[in-house]
């Protein structure tokens, strides 16, 4: 069964550098599962993965416009310490996890002060040229509930 929208995707990847140093890998756990179509991946993965099939494997190098962004060099805000998720203590070049109204954000601390914290809103990978290593473990039809909602349940998906 082909890739196409509204087909429910699994697959593991390794992630890579411009340097090919391996960043992360999903190997070590469930598959990711995701609903193809409804911009629930990034757009150069889910671009890559248009018509495979199960069992396929392959490399894909993205531009960072269709991984994670360009950096934005003024993606900096100062926002309370108390809204920051990850530590009790923060220093520059900390990643925290942030609430906003699109969310959960992750942050790169710029700046730590007691009370507010300075920090980078770019994607932490935005602007880098990255290397997927794919496998495509599962593909099938997606249920009516699960296009109705627009994401994947189940294992390596959504869970209600």
């Amino acid at each position: 069964m082909k890739i196409t929208d509204n087909k429910v995707v699994q697959f593991h990847y390794t992630l890579k550098d411009e340097a090919g140093e391996e960043i992360e890998n999903s190997y070590e756990s469930d598959p990711l599962a995701y609903l193809h179509g409804h911009k629930n991946m990034i757009v150069g993965v889910e671009n890559a993965l248009t018509g495979k099939e199960a069992g396929e494997k392959f490399s894909v190098t993205l531009q960072p416009a269709d991984a994670y962004g360009e950096r934005q060099e003024d993606a900096i805000e100062r926002v309370p310490a108390k809204h920051l998720q990850g530590a009790t203590k923060w220093k520059p070049g900390m990643t925290a996890v942030v609430n906003t109204e699109q969310g959960q954000r992750q942050v790169t601390v710029v700046k730590a002060g007691r009370f507010m914290v300075t920090v980078d809103i770019n994607p932490p990978l935005a602007g880098k040229v990255l290397t997927f290593d794919l496998e495509v473990v599962d593909v099938r039809d997606a249920t009516d509930e699960e296009v109705e909602h627009g994401h994947a349940h189940g294992v390596g998906g959504h869970h209600h």
